[in-house]
Order: structure tokens, then sequence, then C-alpha cells
């Protein structure tokens, strides 16, 4: 079955991780309450091959910041759109994110985030599967 995915890539202040991850922890219950079949984030580790834009450069991080990769899985794009606008609508969104946002003493900025939909292009099958 193909699925669809939002992927994002953004920079979050080293000293705040930790912060940041208990937030995006309930974040990701209240994705999949609301529709979503997983919700990933990752830190970055080895983010630069030769030849290559990073991910760093992409979203212009600076030596106290890291890179966060995650994506949400969704079984169609129509499930995806009616998942972000049940979350969208959802208050306890405001109420976590918002601090994360705050222009006063923001954990990320959303400008520097990179974002988008995606259809299913290849998928290599489970090894593990049947």
């Amino acid at each position: 079955m193909a699925h669809y995915i939002d992927g994002f890539v953004l920079p979050v202040p080293r000293d705040r991780l930790n912060e940041y991850k208990c937030v995006v922890e309930a974040v990701a219950e209240i994705w999949k309450e609301h529709g979503a079949l997983d919700y990933w984030e990752y830190v970055g580790d080895d983010l630069n091959l030769q030849g290559t834009r990073s991910f760093t450069d992409l979203v212009a991080a600076t030596e106290d910041e890291t890179i966060v990769f995650g994506w949400v899985v969704f079984d169609s794009r129509e499930a995806r759109d009616l998942a972000n606008e049940k979350v969208a609508a959802d208050p306890r969104m405001a109420d976590l994110i918002d601090p994360l946002i705050d222009p006063s003493n923001p954990v990320f900025d959303a400008k520097r985030m990179a974002y988008g939909g995606f259809q299913s292009l290849v998928r290599s099958p489970n090894a593990n599967a049947g």
C-alpha cells in the first residue's frame, strides 16, 4: 500500500532539544489521534556529504543548533489533509506549539523550517514482513 507523508527539517538550539522533544512527543500523539499512522523525528548526526548541500545549509543552522528531520505517515493525501485540519483545530496544539514559537524566546523558527507533502515513488519491501 502506498502512503502519503509530510516531511520536515528544522534547526533546534542544542540546549533546548529536551524541551522540544517533550513537546513533540505530545504533538505526535495528537497527530495519531487525528489519523496519522506514524510520526517520526530524528536528530542530525552525520550531516555532511562532500558535493551535496547539507540540511544545515538548507535551514541556515548555526553552531549552537542541531537539525531535526521528521515525517508523518498517512494512508493518503486526503487522510493527511483531514488530519491536518483536525490537528490545526485542536486546542491542545496551540498550548503546545505557541511556547515553541514565542517570538521573545523561540525554540525554533518556522520560517527556517523546510516542509512538504510527498507521494510514494519507490518502496523497498520489508524483509521482515510476511
